[in-house]
């Protein structure tokens, strides 16, 4: 330990106590090594995922899936066990969760609800059938096919159990929409505009009723579910009403140091997260919340300040992918396992497809337009994990449950690639009469998670 000999000439038992708890405090070399590891493997793989024609994210969760215990943990040696001993999982847990919650608030960030205007009724009519439809699904297959997760050990029947399966099969990935939008040269065109606003919409809304889930669910070690619920509406009312302005005003002084948006979208998103794990809920919602009590009142985000939270983000995000890859073992999914995968890869996917391709000819849009709507909307990537980790960490669904979620996301964004060179989606402008403009995303390069 470097601290205590250095100070060794102290008699101070206090001081001598203090510099022993900073010493074991340093971080250990494995952690440095871990993340240095799992950096490389992602970036390698998400290269590999681009090159095959599909989005980055399938190559981080496959780090993941490479280094935890379904491949690297299944060869001689225990790797997986001698690469990220338990000891290093706090340490890498901890960074993967800021990493999750800078996320977020770039996603809260990033949300421009004014993509709705000028898209007549397509947008709610799209966004309503293809989150409504597939959580109804959800919440159909857990009460009548209860058998099927009992039979891999998830017995519970709650209304908050019951409530987030019906958002796991729902979610659709904003962000990886909106690469997979902008590669494919959809960005400005019907389908891609609507495609990404109704995403915007389906996100929040899935989201909220996660919120309620866990509020349902009683999992605050401080509060009583009554009292959660009024102090998470008064939290979220402050927010958005009193420290948003405050917000806008504060950013609009002269250029010091203290009014530095990145600085401030860090602390704020990092306190608002705080603030919500306080109160019984994850820390991904209030990183979504302090997004969107920071959002641009025009609309417009910070082009510097989403370029700083996406560096902060992609050296975070990895560490996410392999703590979620920990959780995984792909040899748990048979038998009673793969028939229940089977089934919610049906509902997920159809639960979209159909919705989305319905509602947008309802709606007035060609076939091969509203066929692409339905196939991006059937998108899923991080936002997903995120969701399916929030259940896992909250005891919602047990690691069996969690793993054919995650494999269900896998595979739904797998599809998407493929559809659309089937479909071949026509790349025609907005007519100029819809107040055409580009969709919901900036045109920053997040990566697409």
């Amino acid at each position: 330990m470097l601290f205590p000999r250095v100070f060794t000439g102290t008699d101070d038992p206090e001081i001598k106590g203090f510099i022993l708890e900073i010493g074991r405090c340093v971080v250990p070399t494995t952690v440095i090594g871990d993340i240095a590891l799992v950096i490389v493997v992602s970036l390698l793989l998400s290269s590999l995922a681009r090159r095959c024609g599909q989005p980055a994210v399938i190559g981080q969760i496959l780090t993941g899936v490479l280094l935890g215990p379904s491949l690297l943990g299944r060869l001689p040696g225990h790797l997986t066990a001698r690469l990220f001993p338990h000891s290093v999982l706090p340490s890498l847990t901890s960074l993967a969760q800021v990493g999750v919650v800078i996320f977020m608030f770039m996603v809260g960030y990033e949300l421009n609800f004014g993509a709705i205007r000028g898209r007549g009724r397509a947008v709610p009519a799209v966004a309503a059938s293809a989150l409504g439809v597939p959580m109804g699904l959800g919440i159909a297959c857990v009460l009548l096919y209860h058998s099927g997760f009992a039979a891999i050990g998830e017995p519970h029947d709650g209304h908050s159990f019951v409530l987030f399966m019906g958002v796991a099969v729902s979610i659709t990935a904003l962000p990886v929409l909106a690469s997979i939008v902008r590669e494919r040269g959809l960005a400005g065109t019907t389908a891609g505009a609507v495609a990404t606003a109704a995403a915007g919409i389906m996100d929040v809304l899935a989201w909220l009723v996660l919120a309620a889930a866990l509020i349902g669910s009683g999992h605050s070690d401080h509060f009583s579910w009554p009292v959660m619920l009024l102090l998470t509406g008064a939290f979220v009312a402050v927010m958005l009403i009193a420290v948003r302005p405050a917000l806008t005003w504060w950013t609009s002084r002269s250029q010091s140091l203290l009014s530095d948006p990145m600085l401030i979208a860090f602390a704020l998103a990092l306190a608002s997260a705080w603030v919500t794990a306080t109160l019984g809920l994850q820390p991904v919602f209030g990183g979504l919340l302090a997004g969107l009590a920071m959002r641009a009142r025009n609309g417009v985000p910070d082009a510097d300040l989403v370029s700083a939270l996406e560096k902060a983000a992609k050296l975070l995000l990895p560490l996410f992918f392999i703590v979620t890859g920990l959780s995984l073992n792909i040899g748990d999914v048979h038998g009673d396992a793969l028939i229940l995968f089977a089934v919610i890869v049906l509902i997920a996917s159809v639960g979209k497809l159909g919705p989305g391709y319905a509602a947008s000819r309802l709606s007035g849009l060609p076939p091969r337009q509203s066929a692409t709507i339905a196939t991006l909307l059937n998108t899923r990537g991080l936002t997903e994990l995120i969701a399916l980790n929030v259940g896992l960490q909250s005891g919602l669904i047990n690691q069996r449950l969690f793993t054919v979620l995650v494999l269900m996301a896998l595979l739904t964004t797998l599809m998407t690639g493929p559809l659309l060179s089937v479909i071949r989606p026509t790349r025609a402008p907005l007519p100029a009469e819809t107040g055409a403009g580009t969709p919901a995303p900036t045109g920053s390069k997040r990566q697409d998670g």
